[in-house]
């Protein structure tokens, strides 16, 4: 898409003023890094704090027309495998859209408020996400795109400290939780989660202050812009999928080693399927699945990436399906799918690299422990 024809985030001139490199990114113009270049954005993230521009990705408020949040829980569980029903108000589960084949649609959070739900979709998906909520639920809910308010998110040890400066109820909350927080008269929607393996926050804040909002958090000493260079390899090390890449619609929750996300109320008992695929998704849990998404640990300094044919002698057994240079683990690592039979940890494998093979070891994820705030 050319530059010209994309859409800009409410940061957009702030990116540039801090020498934002600017690429096309889910129909958007986002940095892909800073002057520091994304090894030193990724390690700053890990040892300070990071803050992320994601305001490309879809908020979508979904309502039920009789105005209970459990009955807007309801309908929501008729398109995704997760207990919806179950979460509490002020805390936010991961969820996936799925097909009638058993393939991930889209993956996303969803956050109980008190009487509503807040979901937050990937940027690449959010136009079909909401035609699938309106096709499916219109008639019990009220589907809100989110579209005055931007979404920020601040990752790292330090991010605690930064953003309890301005907002001090922030240092209260525990991972995954939800709530409307006050600052400068204004609502913001924090949660206590994000996408780098890291402690950390995601803020939507009414756009008209969003790049104050920003700017007071970019001038405190530990904070630092950070651009989707960085957040690829932080998200890499941690063993979070990118949809598009390591998850869609060619494959299962099971395959992706996702079964964590599907709590047992919905594979078992009167609350079990009942939502897009479930027959095929709850047959792979009875019978297991023919491949597996594991991690990958390829000798020397080269990281296999994105299509790396991976073979197990003559046999070719998998592929890659996202490879980087881990800052700080100090080697490359991969994921990717392999046949079931080779998805063991420490399972010797070969990867094609322009003609050559090359060793590579099935490896446990996350390549590096998460720090969460439980």
């Amino acid at each position: 898409m050319p530059m010209a024809d994309l859409s800009r985030t409410p940061l957009y001139d702030l990116h540039l003023a801090r020498g934002g490199k600017m690429v096309p990114f889910a129909g958007y113009e986002m940095p892909v890094q800073y002057a520091p270049g994304v090894m030193k954005e990724h390690l700053w993230t890990r040892e300070h704090a990071g803050l992320f521009d994601v305001s490309h990705m879809g908020q979508v408020i979904l309502r039920a027309k009789s105005g209970s949040v459990d009955d807007a829980a309801d309908a929501l569980e008729t398109l995704v495998p997760v207990s919806i029903a179950a979460l509490k108000e002020g805390r936010q589960r991961y969820a996936l859209f799925t097909n009638d084949t058993g393939g991930i649609l889209d993956d996303l959070m969803v956050a109980r408020k008190n009487d509503h739900l807040l979901l937050v979709v990937n940027a690449a998906c959010k136009t079909q996400d909401i035609a699938h909520l309106q096709a499916n639920l219109s008639d019990t809910c009220e589907i809100t795109p989110v579209t005055d308010r931007a979404l920020i998110a601040l990752q790292g040890p330090e991010a605690e400290t930064a953003l309890s400066r301005l907002v001090p109820g922030a240092a209260e909350m525990r991972f995954m939780d939800a709530t409307d927080l006050a600052w400068n008269g204004t609502t913001l929607w924090v949660t206590r989660s994000g996408y780098t393996g890291e402690d950390g926050y995601e803020i939507s804040v009414p756009e008209p202050l969003a790049v104050a909002f920003t700017e007071a958090l970019l001038a405190m000493d530990e904070v630092e812009p950070i651009g989707l260079g960085a957040r690829d390899s932080l998200r890499l090390e941690a063993g979070l999928c990118l949809y598009g890449n390591d998850i869609d619609t060619t494959t299962t929750p099971v395959e992706a080693a996702l079964e964590w996300a599907i709590q047992k109320a919905r594979r078992e008992g009167e609350r079990a399927g009942g939502f897009p695929g479930a027959d095929v998704i709850l047959g792979q849990f009875a019978n297991g699945a023919p491949r597996r998404r594991v991690g990958l640990l390829p000798e020397g300094r080269a990281p296999m990436r994105d299509g790396t044919g991976l073979f197990a002698g003559d046999r070719k057994v998998g592929h890659v399906t996202s490879g980087a240079y881990g800052p700080s683990i100090e080697r490359p690592m991969s994921m990717g799918y392999v046949d079931i039979e080779f998805a063991e940890t420490g399972t010797k494998l070969e990867g094609e690299v322009r003609g050559k093979r090359m060793p590579v070891t099935v490896a446990d994820m996350p390549f590096r422990p998460s720090t969460y705030k439980r």
